[in-house]
């Protein structure tokens, strides 16, 4: 990540002076030397640590977002020059409005009495009222960072205070270098689960803003605010920024799924599960539908022939991990928010001359199909560690995947002895011959399903049914024995 700095200013990272420290401990855990240094010498402080899980329990969350702050807050309070405390909040804090503005919204439950109460409440008891407490916000994440806002502003006291609120912050454009993305969080999880052809469905408003910010030009904002406030120190209040793109550069999810589908058959993954496919819906009846063909019908499939074949199941506990994320991302992809950006295109306005080149943020200046190009290349690279070399015969691999239908059904009208079940098992021992047969065994389940819903009372197709059973139990023999050989050999 940090090569070209490297090569460009050897020695710029010898200004670095690191110290060991915890937010979840008094006083940040800082040794007592570590504390006076700090004090002597900091100036400005930016606070991005947080905990960004959806699903964090309260108690957790709280101590991370909403006391980890206090700690930093402290701190602050006894640096000698404090010129800035720069606070890394969220766009979606606020959630539960439609429209959010560059302020900080009181709480119908003032933060302290949510800490009170988190300290000696048991967690089952808390997971209760969590419905109630939250003021409609879906997560704890979005909720204890609000709280940590609500904090900053009754005990900020004399600090030049920041709070920036990015909205989806998603890979870099230029620094460190363009398409860099090291975690599985936003958008990542999701390319990665579509280019492994694992997810099939999920549930979106298509015209809804998909507000993402690349994380450089988040970094940017951070250190244009931190002079702003230098310079112009904020009176009595937080100087709140939202950090969204859609009042200048608006991205719909439909937009997204347009774009990002062929860019993963472009720049495939290496490994696949099956050839990548599926859509978006808008209905949660049919999205369920097609969890339950697509997703746990598959998943039940392989991790029977995985236990045959004496192998540990693993695909149903990926899609469960799948289908919960899905469930926790479906509030963000179905709504729709405004947000206030006045205080953004302030900092926009202030930025002259080189400036304006060194600390980018202008995402008036994105194209977004070209950067979700470099995203997924990123996501590909930097987060599943495949290099670029390896493209070609990913996408020859997957090439092959897609046109094993076709070649099976091209030989067989070529060749006038039909092919036989023992044949075509043998064909499996390809990769790509594997995905496709899998996929094969999914449609026949799924028209036996349907069989045995339309005939449930008639005794001739009950009889019908169990040959069809009988006839796919045997396939999956066949296959886990084509697979033993293949692992064997």
């Amino acid at each position: 990540v940090f090569q070209g700095l490297k090569r460009d200013n050897p020695t710029v990272l010898g200004k670095l002076v690191p110290v060991i420290g915890d937010i979840l401990l008094p006083g940040l855990g800082l040794s007592q030397p570590d504390l006076q240094t700090l004090i002597e010498n900091v100036t400005v402080v930016y606070h991005s640590a947080a905990s960004v899980r959806f699903d964090e329990p309260l108690r957790k969350a709280i101590d991370i977002n909403v006391l980890g702050t206090r700690r930093v807050l402290e701190l602050c309070h006894k640096l000698k020059s404090i010129a800035a405390f720069v606070h890394v909040s969220t766009a979606y804090c606020f959630c539960n409005r439609d429209h959010v503005d560059e302020i900080v919204y009181p709480e119908k439950i003032p933060y302290q009495r949510v800490i009170d109460v988190s300290e000696w409440l048991e967690e089952k008891l808390q997971e209760k009222i969590l419905g109630q407490v939250m003021g409609g916000r879906p997560t704890t994440y979005h909720y204890t960072k609000a709280l940590a806002e609500s904090l900053l502003v009754h005990e900020g006291g004399n600090v030049p205070i920041v709070i920036l609120r990015p909205s989806i912050v998603t890979c870099s454009v230029k620094e460190p270098i363009s398409g860099w993305v090291d975690n599985f969080n936003g958008p990542a999880g999701f390319v990665i689960a579509t280019g492994k052809g694992v997810l099939r469905s999920m549930v979106i408003r298509p015209n809804s803003s998909a507000d993402i910010y690349p994380v450089d030009m988040v970094a940017n904002m951070m250190i244009t605010s931190s002079w702003h406030i230098w310079k112009e120190p904020p009176m009595n209040a937080p100087f709140v920024i939202n950090c969204t793109s859609g009042s200048f550069r608006r991205l719909t999810w439909l937009q997204i799924f347009q774009y990002s589908k062929p860019l993963v058959l472009k720049y495939p993954s290496s490994e696949i599960f099956r050839y990548p496919g599926g859509s978006y819906k808008t209905s949660h009846f049919w999205h369920s539908i097609a969890c339950q063909l697509d997703h746990n019908l598959p998943a039940f499939i392989v991790d029977t022939l995985a236990r045959i074949c004496g192998q540990k199941p693993f695909l149903g506990d990926v899609y469960k991990r799948i289908h919960r994320a899905m469930g926790m991302l479906e509030f963000f992809v179905t709504h729709e928010w405004t947000f206030a950006v006045d205080n953004l295109r302030l900092l926009m306005a202030e930025l002259e001359g080189s400036d304006r080149q060194t600390f980018d943020f202008d995402i008036r200046t994105i194209d977004w199909v070209p950067y979700l190009e470099n995203y997924i290349l990123g996501v590909r690279k930097y987060v599943l560690k495949e290099d670029p070399s390896t493209i070609p015969a990913a996408r020859k691999k997957l090439n092959s995947c897609n046109g094993a239908k076709a070649k099976t059904k091209a030989k067989k009208k070529a060749e006038t002895k039909a092919t036989s079940w023992t044949a075509m098992c043998n064909s499996a021992s390809e990769p790509a011959q594997r995905i496709y047969y899998v996929g094969l065994l999914s449609q026949l389940l799924l028209l036996a399903g349907a069989m045995r819903l339309l005939v449930k009372h008639s005794q001739t197709f009950n009889d019908l049914w169990w040959t069809l059973i009988s006839n796919l139990l045997q396939l999956s023999v066949r296959i886990s024995l084509a697979l033993r050989s293949t692992r064997g050999s």
